[in-house]
């Protein structure tokens, strides 16, 4: 399960990446400005976090064999219409019915998996889970680049069609249901535990790894829409050169999350608490991208420029594994699924802002490079803040004793007989 997980997560971040790697060859082919493209950018996010929220309280019902199914077909389909003649119309619409079906990817694929792991051992599942985006940006992106090289921009669509489908195949040959169910020892058989979602939803706890999300998932954004144009038009690569080197912050991050993800769960199993093993760990690292990035611009060779940008920007992505796991700690099972689907949607409403900004500033800067330049220093400062309100507002032990003076024992709904 854990392996089609991944591989559904792989298919999610290689849809995600592939505007933002065909960048140049679009824009010429449709003849776009920077704000235009960043248009398109944030198109993919007008109903992701919408989408992600519905089917997260949707998915505390239906088992997510079903939802996922239903994601993967709709991410594959909606491929196709890019084979033929495109305009930026028929573009933005595809890119809107494609975030609206990835919304609830993340969220729903964790607690598909946590209903296999207990809570101690969910480090490296999560990490595993959430290293699908970057496997899906490493091992697309020399395929897709070469598709965009050799063929056009319209195959690289295609191609991600097909493998949506494929996993479709898998999936319903496959794919099971787990069956852990997390009952606190202190409930009784046939009660669950509820605590009001604008407990929840008004955690420090939970508001914090929100905004430390939020900040980072700007950056991933970023890297999603501009990085390759940065590469290229920015730095004066190739599209070759720039699509190959797309991958850099993707291992970088994966090599961060797994690692991340690892310590955490060693610690959790040793008995450091969850502040320090989930919180402090991940908004440190959160806060240290927001110190480096700044120094982006002043660096004196484009492959400095480089080295600092996949440093900075990827180095506190260990943040997408503990949010999901703080979140989990925090809520009741029957819950679960919506606050994961909930908090995701709040983090990824950076996307929704972040292609736009950059590429306003892009189209205001002296040149290219300036414009770029400039974006990558406010996301040092979303980042910087970001960090800074995890470290201090990250305490889960101390909001779990505060949300349990609001939980109320309900008993468990049984279905009516036919």
């Amino acid at each position: 399960m854990t392996a089609l997980l991944l591989l559904f997560m792989l298919i999610n971040f290689a849809d995600k990446v592939v505007v933002g790697l065909a960048a140049q060859p679009i824009m010429a082919d449709l003849k776009l400005s920077p704000e235009q493209f960043g248009l398109l950018g944030s198109s993919f996010f007008f109903l992701f976090a919408i989408s992600g929220v519905v089917v997260g309280f949707i998915t505390n019902r239906v088992q997510t064999r079903h939802t996922l199914l239903v994601m993967a077909i709709i991410w594959s389909v909606v491929q196709f219409p890019m084979l033929g003649t495109v305009t930026l119309e028929m573009l933005i619409a595809c890119r809107i019915i494609l975030g609206a079906g990835e919304g609830p990817a993340a969220p729903v694929a964790l607690h598909s998996i946590y209903k296999w792991f207990p809570d101690q051992l969910r480090g490296m599942p999560t990490a595993i889970i959430a290293q699908g985006s970057a496997l899906g940006v490493i091992i697309a992106v020399p395929t897709l680049n070469w598709i965009i090289v050799n063929y056009s921009w319209h195959w690289a669509f295609g191609a991600l069609g097909i493998a949506g489908l494929c996993w479709v195949v898998l999936w319903l040959i496959f794919g099971r249901e787990g069956t852990l169910v997390d009952q606190p020892a202190h409930v009784a058989e046939g009660m669950v535990e509820r605590v009001p979602y604008r407990r929840l939803l008004t955690c420090p706890s939970i508001v914090a790894a929100c905004c430390a999300g939020f900040a980072s998932y700007w950056g991933l954004a970023l890297g999603l829409t501009w990085f390759t144009s940065y590469l290229v038009d920015g730095l004066g690569y190739s599209q070759t050169v720039g699509g190959n080197l797309t991958i850099l912050p993707w291992i970088f991050g994966m090599c961060v999350v797994l690692a991340g993800g690892w310590l955490s769960q060693r610690l959790k199993k040793a008995g450091v608490s969850s502040r320090l093993s989930r919180g402090v760990l991940a908004a440190s690292t959160v806060a240290l991208g927001g110190c480096i990035l700044p120094f982006v611009g002043s660096m004196p060779t484009p492959g400095l420029k480089v080295a600092f940008l996949v440093v900075g920007a990827a180095i506190g992505s260990s943040i997408y594994v503990v949010t999901p796991m703080i979140v989990s700690e925090l809520t009741p099972q029957p819950q679960r699924a919506a606050m994961l689907a909930i908090t995701s949607s709040i983090i990824t409403l950076a996307g929704v802002i972040a292609p736009l900004a950059m590429g306003a500033t892009i189209q205001n800067a002296s040149s290219p490079v300036v414009g770029y330049e400039q974006g990558y220093v406010i996301l040092g400062g979303l980042l910087l803040a970001g960090g800074i309100i995890g470290l201090l507002f990250i305490r889960p032990e101390a909001d779990r004793a505060r949300l349990a003076a609001h939980t109320v024992m309900l008993p468990v709904a049984v279905p009516a007989r036919a």
